[in-house]
């Protein structure tokens, strides 16, 4: 015998703004502190090029993004364990808990440009701690973990933040080097080792992901903002180079400041010439291809690369005497800001639409499915 179902539609439950709030926190990306990442190294070429406001408001941000993402990000791991255990077994998005290395390192040298070096070797030490352990932890669980072979097939962007992540902890100890006077060498030490590893780190990540491209199906919705990564990476080895390269003598700066040096123009090109493609990538997906272009988190990944190159070129054009290549990186810096604020427009729009808005009540939809 069954029963006819009531025409009456059933009013609908709807969420209170606690309930989205915990939905939205339990669904965080784990890349969210590119956020971080972007509004920091565009305080940091604003500072350098003497815009001390739009630096500090930038600054602000950045802070401000660091503190929340930190206290959503400790909320999800206690109360949705099973969401972040599910992240960092996925290739996909595993590699995006490295933003949070990269994002605090950013911050701690954006405060040394102030003179707030116990800051920033507070974040140093917090940040390289979760490199090491990120940098065994992720690659396990997101590559050799229980996931469909082969995994190479799930390769993205996102691998490159690994090489960020590291290149972030070189830059950090190359702030702190100058200005101790105890641990020097350690710190150069440091310094120089992670910026040899982070180039390990992306040539085989280019290798990997170039494999991705070439051997399984890859169509624009593949093509996502975290390919520019693959850009800032080198941005970011040329920054962490550069700045390298304008540490104290210490015996293992002194036997690698010329190779670096010279490394660090090379890679400079390479991140210049990537970009035209990247462009041309962004212009097939969605005027091409048509995929609509709307708010993602996964767009500042793509911000935070605009501005890595502008204050990489700034800071390489200073050290090495180059001023075409400041010149460049000043154009580019406001290019990169542009950008941020766009963004930064759009996250606050879609946060009002899908968090603090109370969505309207309608009739309940019938279930799909078994």
């Amino acid at each position: 015998m069954s029963v006819t179902p009531s025409p009456t539609s059933t009013p609908a439950l709807t969420p209170t703004l606690g309930d989205r709030v915990r939905t939205g926190v339990e669904g965080l990306a784990p890349g969210y502190f590119a956020l971080v990442m972007a509004s920091g190294i565009l305080s940091v070429g604003m500072e350098l090029q003497d815009h001390h406001l739009l630096s500090t408001v930038l600054l602000v941000v950045c802070a401000g993004a660091f503190v929340l993402l930190l206290s959503l990000t400790a909320w999800r791991f206690v109360s949705y364990r099973a969401a972040t255990t599910e992240d960092f077994m996925d290739p996909r998005r595993g590699f995006g808990f490295f933003t949070f290395v990269a994002g605090t390192n950013v911050l701690g040298v954006r405060l040394g440009l102030d003179g707030h070096y116990t800051a920033t070797a507070v974040l140093f030490a917090l940040a390289g701690t979760a490199w090491l352990i990120l940098g065994y932890v992720v690659p396990w669980t997101a590559v050799l973990g229980p996931q469909p072979r082969p995994v190479v097939a799930t390769a993205n962007g996102t691998w490159f933040i690994w090489t960020v992540a590291t290149q972030s902890v070189a830059t950090a100890a190359a702030t702190l080097e100058p200005r101790v006077e105890t641990g020097r060498i350690a710190l150069a030490l440091v310094a120089v080792v992670a910026w040899s590893v982070g180039i390990f780190l992306y040539a085989a990540t280019g290798v990997i992901v170039a494999l991705r491209l070439m051997l399984y199906d890859f169509g624009p919705e593949d093509l996502n903002p975290p390919y520019w990564v693959s850009m800032g990476a080198l941005a970011i080895t040329v920054l962490a180079g550069a700045r390298i390269v304008e540490m104290a003598d210490a015996p293992m700066v002194t036997a690698t400041r010329e190779l670096i040096a010279g490394l660090a123009v090379v890679l400079w090109a390479f991140a210049t010439w990537l970009i035209p493609p990247l462009v041309a990538a962004g212009w097939w997906r969605h005027v091409v291809r048509k995929i609509p272009l709307r708010y993602d988190p996964t767009l500042w990944s793509m911000i935070f690369p605009l501005g890595m190159y502008a204050a990489a070129g700034i800071y390489l054009g200073r050290a090495d005497h180059l001023p075409l290549v400041h010149r460049i990186a000043s154009i580019e810096l406001w290019v990169a800001f542009a950008a941020a604020v766009a963004v930064f427009v759009a996250m606050l729009v879609h946060l009002d639409r899908t968090v603090r808005r109370r969505p309207p009540a309608g009739p309940v939809e019938p279930a799909s499915g078994a």
